[in-house]
């Protein structure tokens, strides 16, 4: 099977996760577990769409059981916040579900367009250091979206374990991840100006990158290796 199989059934599956443990804690009348099913389980069905109609190559190479195991329990750590929620009866001030809800907002938008915008710009110019729209903000927006996502599921618990898994993530995967990205990119001539023109990371949009389009061509994309982590 491939890998996108076990990542995507997992993510499937955490709406239904939530709705179960609901059903055994009986929190049927907490808000709060409400509004966690509605952001964490809708994010899941995004997840499975976006890797339905613009997937990340990565996660098309065919794994084993053991990569399985690996990777359904990594992801699995993210259910402990609606664990938290719903056993222990946390209910969330109006003011924290706004701003969750919110920032979730946030971190959709700028995960799920990157990721677009990616997937379109390689069909139209396979060969293409990508520099502009949301690339031009940070070389990692998908990353920052993510957590954003993430951050409004930490909130919501109000508690510090989810926070410790977000950490967790961070440290082991994403930054790993961000800094082999640039490494592989390096070689490009157009990059070392990109790079000292755009944030690592947080975006920040008067320093934007802008760079001439046609400088890019011929060279690799800059979402590269380990765009759309599994999180």
């Amino acid at each position: 099977m491939k890998r996108r199989h076990f990542i995507d059934t997992h993510k499937g599956l955490t709406g239904l996760f939530i709705l179960s443990l609901m059903g055994l804690y009986r929190a049927w009348w907490n808000p709060t577990a409400w509004i966690y099913l509605a952001l964490h389980g809708t994010y899941g069905l995004l997840w499975v769409l976006k890797s339905r109609y613009f997937p990340d190559k990565r996660w098309e190479e065919e794994t084993g059981w053991g990569y399985a195991l690996i990777i359904l329990g990594g992801l699995s750590l993210y259910w402990i916040a609606p664990w938290l929620i719903i056993s222990r009866g946390i209910q969330a001030p109006p003011w924290l579900l706004g701003l969750s809800i919110a920032i979730y907002g946030l971190g959709v938008f700028f995960h799920f367009s990157v990721d677009m915008q990616k997937h379109t710009a390689l069909r139209l110019r396979p060969e293409t250091l990508i520099t502009e729209g949301l690339f031009s903000l940070s070389r990692n927006m998908n990353y920052f979206g993510e957590l954003l996502i993430y951050l409004a599921f930490v909130l919501l618990a109000q508690h510090w374990a989810p926070l410790l898994v977000l950490a967790l993530f961070i440290g082991v995967e994403w930054i790993p991840n961000m800094i082999r990205k640039d490494r592989s990119l390096a070689r490009y001539p157009n990059f070392e100006e990109y790079r000292r023109s755009t944030p690592w990371f947080l975006p920040i949009p008067w320093a934007r990158f802008r760079g001439s389009r046609a400088a890019g061509r011929g060279q690799a994309e800059a979402s590269g290796p380990g765009d759309s982590d599994p999180s």
